[in-house]
């Protein structure tokens, strides 16, 4: 047997490079590149062996271990997850400052390959800088934190284990029921150990997502389902864009006349435009998906883990007697809420039911309702997006700005805060995929790192980062990032003064404003707090505007500017859009000295007597 001799990260490397998928025809690495910030748990060892394949597998920058990650997991999703990202760090702050990263991606059932360094498995050094003791357990380490937040977790102790390690990562990444962040914890001193490989570990391996089939008795009970329908709906998560099932999706609904609301993964499964497509459904939804979600008789998930969110916590599918299946690739996703399980791959799954239905029992004026509503809905946003007369411009007046801005192949990137649910409701795009809102983990921060990840994946769209002023305090760095490598981002600034979604949420539930807007804070001065100059700083083309006009005209020149731009304008943090939307579980406190929070109890109470069980 023909062997290499290597160390343990030159082999793990070119293993890496010799990954490929199959995407529309084409044979494409997998692995698209490695984000790196280098220390000693990984500068010596696997900086040394990236060094060497840099025309293979290019190594990039950034300014932040978290940030980079999401960068990694931004480009996932907006390649549906046909392709993947590394992110390696030292040992010590860098390896965990990926773990909030390692939870989204969870959360998200992305791919991302954490390559942290870790301690010395020989111990010789022990305890070494940044080293985390466990004063009962000598085996523990920092990186131990990655275990819940991994798909698949191995610590590697000895430069052969990566024989198996490795395929291991390959069959998460590749198998959508499994699909989500691994880590492999990469011992330093392993790192640079030499071992005697087999050549043909290194030999170029060509993947694909798997997709399975349904069980054909899951599957006949849906059909028997259907058939007896007079009022179904479809609920498009992200699944049904990962496993490219819009264009059946958009056929079947529109053959049969079945309406589809969208979670906000979900949102730009269907063009805007489509017909049957009501939008966002669930606590950010619209209108007319809303009410056809508490009025069906049944209720098709496809591809949607059918978190708080999308049911309303549990109390939008309020039909008696109604019907809830789940088409999904994940067992635990498909049976959730009590659904009748269909476990097979969504595009695979709808085609087979497009073939079985020729016509179903649907009564002809749910269809007609739904269309009425959904006319008038499309008008109130219309109305929504164009009032621009107010003193401080709201939310919508921004995303109308945006959305007159953008053109077909644009990318509207956002995270956290006040804009998911303006943007669930009044964003338009009929580009598949125009839609990228990290909402599973709410994680503030990801925007514009996000917003990079996003333009590495699809670097000849107009990549669009909304932000509000709560998360771009957070995370900002990799501005300089972007600014480094070219990539180009129009980033829009919402400044509301503080965190003015919990704020909104705090009034709601009756207790008073307190510690989120920045004027509600313990401060000696609130600081003036310039981002247009702090944009500047890190390199990007700047701006600071005061209405929707200026606004308009400054993203115009953002279009035609060769780098990243950001915009900043305030708004008013309490002028939200009030149509569509649902009630949401946030618990209130039993008892309390405010009568504020008393009755707001009470409301609270009665409306947990609406939710449903599995």
């Amino acid at each position: 047997m023909e062997t290499l001799n290597l160390t343990m990260s030159q082999a793990l490397v070119r293993y890496l490079a010799a990954q490929y998928m199959v995407i529309d025809g084409e044979e494409v690495p997998y692995f698209a590149g490695v984000w790196a910030i280098f220390g000693h748990g990984n500068v010596a060892g696997l900086g040394e062996a990236l060094y060497t394949v840099r025309d293979e597998l290019p190594t990039y920058r950034a300014h932040n271990e978290q940030g980079m990650a999401h960068a990694a997991i931004a480009y996932a999703k907006a390649s549906f997850r046909r392709r993947a990202m590394v992110c390696t760090s030292s040992i010590g702050p860098g390896a965990t400052n990926f773990i909030t990263a390692a939870a989204l991606a969870h959360v998200n059932r992305l791919p991302v390959l954490f390559l942290p360094g870790d301690i010395f498995a020989n111990r010789r050094p022990d305890p070494v800088l940044q080293q985390i003791e466990d004063f009962q357990d000598g085996t523990v380490s920092a990186n131990d934190c990655f275990r819940p937040v991994s798909r698949y977790f191995d610590r590697i102790t000895r430069p052969e284990q990566i024989l198996t390690a490795l395929p291991r990562m390959m069959s998460v990444f590749t198998d959508p029921a499994s699909c989500g962040p691994v880590c492999l914890s990469l011992c330093q001193d392993v790192q640079a150990e030499a071992y005697d490989y087999p050549a043909s570990f290194f030999s170029r391996r060509v993947w694909s997502i798997r997709k399975p089939n349904p069980d054909m008795a899951e599957l006949e009970a849906l059909i028997d389902a259907l058939k007896a329908a007079r009022r179904p709906l479809f609920v498009a998560g992200g699944g049904a864009l990962y496993s490219g099932a819009s264009q059946i999706l958009s056929e079947l609904s529109a053959r049969l006349g079945i309406p589809v609301a969208e979670t906000q993964a979900g949102r730009s499964t269907l063009p805007a435009s489509h017909p049957q497509n009501l939008g966002a459904i669930g606590v950010t939804g619209t209108a007319p998906a809303n009410a056809a979600a508490a009025e069906a008789d049944l209720v098709l998930g496809i591809g949607t883990r059918l978190q708080d969110f999308t049911t309303g916590s549990r109390t939008l599918f309020s039909s008696p007697g109604r019907k809830l299946f789940q088409l999904n690739t994940a067992p635990y996703d498909a049976s959730k809420h009590g659904a009748a399980p269909i476990v097979c791959d969504a595009a695979r799954g709808l085609t087979l039911l497009a073939e079985a239905l020729e016509s179903t029992s649907i009564a002809a004026d749910w269809i007609t309702l739904n269309q009425a509503r959904n006319q008038d809905w499309r008008a109130a946003v219309q109305l929504a997006l164009t009032d621009i007369n107010q003193p401080v411009p709201s939310y919508a007046d921004v995303i109308g700005a945006v959305d007159r801005s953008s053109d077909d192949q644009s990318i509207v990137v956002c995270a956290a805060g006040t804009l998911p649910g303006e943007l669930h409701k009044l964003w338009r795009t009929d580009r598949i995929g125009g839609y990228h809102m990290e909402y599973g983990y709410s994680c503030m921060g990801y925007e514009i790192a996000g917003g990079m990840g996003v333009k590495m994946a699809c670097p000849d769209s107009e990549v669009y980062v909304m932000v509000g002023d709560g998360s771009y305090l957070m995370l900002n760095s990799e501005i300089a990032t972007s600014v480094m490598m070219g990539l180009k981002l129009i980033i829009v600034l919402l400044d509301s003064e503080g965190f003015s979604c919990i704020n909104r949420l705090q009034r709601s539930t009756g207790s008073a404003e307190f510690n989120n807007q920045m004027r509600d804070t313990v401060h000696d001065t609130l600081p003036v707090i310039d981002f247009a100059a702090h944009a500047a700083s890190l390199g990007a083309i700047s701006e600071r505007v005061t209405s929707v006009a200026e606004l308009e005209a400054a993203l115009a020149r953002a279009r035609s500017a060769p780098a990243t731009t950001l915009i900043s304008i305030a708004v008013n943090p309490d002028a939200t859009t009030d149509m569509g939307g649902h009630w949401w579980d946030v618990a209130v406190p039993e008892v309390s000295g405010s009568a504020a929070v008393r009755e707001a109890f009470e409301a609270y109470r009665a409306a947990t007597q609406k939710q449903f069980v599995d």
